[in-house]
């Protein structure tokens, strides 16, 4: 497969040019306008960030996509799902209270919020995933789906369950309604180990399902209630719990690329990530804790696996920050050091394999070109 064009730029400016006029120039570099957008809904799809988060993109960028969308004549709106979990996005009117709280308007954007599968996440359709291995189809929120042309805007940072956050997360898991994101938990179940469990009840209070009660002080969780979502695994802070499916976390990962592929498959498609404020978990937290790793830039691509590798090889080449999770766990005197960030931050991730499987689905290409602006 040819190598891919990514493009790059970092956050350095010069004094008159903000970082806004970057990331303009930075989309019409890697060829926004080469998309036919004449008198077309084009869905711009991010992430509004959960309460109280406050690494999530700012509304700033959004503008950006859109005013580039509306000097093509098209129709942009910003959209999401809603979650699987209880939160301040578990339904269309929180969730569009939740963007407003967090300056997602039409004021700052220039155009609309429309929350992708309805009031209740039930507004889905099912759509082929050509090529797909663990699904033939996929529950994608019906809005994703009537737009005539897709972009991701994407915050790029860890995560606790698929090492970290990137287009293909943003799309696979975020364009799919509340049964697609059940669809994609479903292959595996976390567990506790009671000898490691301190009762701190700090995975009680992260789970979403109300799936955790406490016997003998000790953290029980419920598989039938249990969503497979993989916070808890991300708040405990001595490794007792963890998934005993062994290939659980590699299976959702390719779930993702196959919903990605059910998103992008057939119409034009355009990726933006930004990496900065790099997290150690994912903005549908109520909190963010201290990045992880240093802010590195805007990239833009056509392809999203591409983007994703491209992303990922360059906050490899980063130095932990002190002061994070990252940085604490890699200073435990006995570590298993992985020589990797994502890995090492959050020890049960599998993120290559989302890549690999997108790769093989035909979704892009892991090999790429950077292209430096």
């Amino acid at each position: 497969m040819e190598k891919s064009k990514v493009y790059f730029t970092d956050f350095r400016t010069s004094i008159g040019v903000p970082l806004t006029e970057k990331l303009r120039r930075l989309c019409k570099k890697a060829g926004i306008d080469q998309i036919d957008m004449e008198g077309k809904f084009v869905a711009v799809k991010m992430h509004f960030g959960e309460l109280g988060n406050l690494a999530y993109l700012r509304p700033n960028y959004a503008k950006v996509i859109a005013d580039l969308v509306k000097e093509k004549g098209g129709k942009p709106f910003l959209t999401d799902c809603n979650t699987l979990y209880p939160g301040s996005r578990k339904n269309a009117l929180d969730h569009l209270s939740c963007a407003q709280e967090n300056g997602f308007n039409e004021l700052t954007t220039g155009c609309h919020v429309i929350i992708a599968d309805g009031l209740r996440g039930t507004d889905d359709v099912l759509v082929p995933v050509p090529g797909g291995e663990y699904c033939t189809e996929a529950y994608i929120g019906r809005t994703v789906m009537d737009a005539d042309v897709f972009i991701s805007l994407s915050h790029f940072k860890g995560h606790e369950a698929t090492g970290f956050g990137g287009a293909l997360k943003n799309i696979g898991m975020g364009c799919g309604s509340r049964a697609g994101k059940m669809h994609q938990h479903n292959h595996g179940k976390p567990s506790v180990d009671p000898e490691a469990c301190r009762g701190c009840r700090r995975c009680a209070k992260e789970c979403g399902s109300d799936a955790i009660s406490y016997e003998n002080g000790k953290a029980v969780i419920h598989e039938d209630i249990c969503k497979g979502c993989g916070r808890c695994i991300g708040a405990c802070a001595f490794d007792a719990i963890s998934n005993s499916n062994d290939n659980a976390n590699e299976i959702l990962g390719c779930m993702i690329a196959e919903y990605s592929q059910a998103v992008c498959h057939g119409r034009p498609c355009f990726h933006v990530s930004l990496v900065q404020d790099v997290s150690p978990n994912c903005d549908c937290h109520s909190e963010n804790d201290a990045p992880i790793l240093p802010d590195v830039g805007m990239f833009a691509s056509f392809d999203p696996v591409a983007l994703d590798q491209a992303c990922a090889d360059a906050l490899m080449k980063q130095t932990p920050l002190p002061n994070s999770q990252l940085s604490d766990n890699l200073a435990k005197p006995d570590w298993h050091h992985h020589h990797d960030h994502f890995l090492d931050s959050n020890p049960n991730i599998r993120w290559k394999e989302t890549l690999e499987h997108g790769e093989k689905l035909g979704l892009g290409s892991r090999e790429y070109e950077l292209i430096t602006l």
